[in-house]
């Protein structure tokens, strides 16, 4: 197999990855992105942009969100997301109110004030791209009076009543590296009002949206939190004392029925 051949696989199993992880997470997430969302009171029949749109379900919601005479753009650097979002928007029925184009946000293949709103999930302010440029894009292409809206999650405090095991878990290699490892302090989503600030924004305001998961979980939240920890936690093990590796593989291992 060439080298070509295997960069092509390794890439395709990350995509799918990633995929099983969004729709797993899908059922924890819902709630909060659906509220997310509605916060933002999309004109009706606006037309907008949804930023590393992944595998199409945000791009759905602002659509519905929009209404019937809205029109909502996703643009992903990845063509096996996009063949997926395609596939999602057809099933639901809004092939003709989505449409999808491959390119980076890095620099948006879309004229200025192309755009009445420009939404972006789970991207702006993740490393390694510094936020301030992918804001400065995400505003270029939105039109004077119109809304820019970026989406970021936090998932810490997964373990109520185990505050301790979660410190220490939050304190290992895995878990310092989503928010400090190598980040200047600035980039952090804590600091996101400024970076709005910065690029000239005005009347900015900040929302936090909060999910709740208790027991007795079913297999679909079971499934979302399986793969948020996998996510959020790998390799942890050797990290961690003989009394928290106890602890941790009995509230986040799949095989525990805890």
């Amino acid at each position: 197999m060439s080298v070509d051949d295997n960069s092509i696989g390794a890439q395709n199993s990350g995509t799918e990855l990633t995929i099983n992880w969004a729709l797993a997470m899908e059922h924890l997430r819902a709630p909060v992105l659906q509220a997310a969302v509605e916060s933002l009171n999309l004109p009706p029949g606006s037309r907008g942009l949804d930023a590393a749109c992944g595998i199409g379900l945000q791009a759905i919601r602002l659509a519905e969100a929009a209404g019937p005479g809205g029109h909502v753009t996703g643009l992903d650097i990845s063509a096996g997301m996009l063949r997926y979002a395609e596939k999602m928007v057809k099933q639901a029925g809004l092939s003709e109110r989505i449409s999808f184009e491959q390119g980076s946000v890095e620099v948006l293949p879309f004229d200025d004030n192309s755009f009445d709103w420009a939404w972006s999930a789970d991207f702006v302010g993740y490393a390694p791209l510094p936020p301030l440029p992918l804001i400065g894009e995400l505003v270029r292409v939105t039109r004077p009076g119109g809304t820019v809206a970026i989406l970021a999650w936090s998932s810490e405090r997964l373990l109520p009543g185990y505050p301790v095991l979660e410190a220490h878990l939050g304190a290992t290699g895995a878990g310092i590296a989503p928010f400090v490892k190598g980040k200047d302090p600035e980039t952090h989503f804590s600091r996101s009002m400024g970076w709005l600030r910065k690029i000239g924004l005005v009347d900015i305001r900040a929302n936090t949206f909060v999910g709740s998961a208790f027991a007795p979980l079913g297999d679909d939240l079971r499934g979302a939190l399986t793969a948020l920890f996998e996510m959020r936690w790998p390799g942890v093990q050797a990290e961690l004392s003989t009394a928290d590796l106890v602890e941790f593989r009995r509230l986040c291992l799949p095989e525990s029925p805890d």
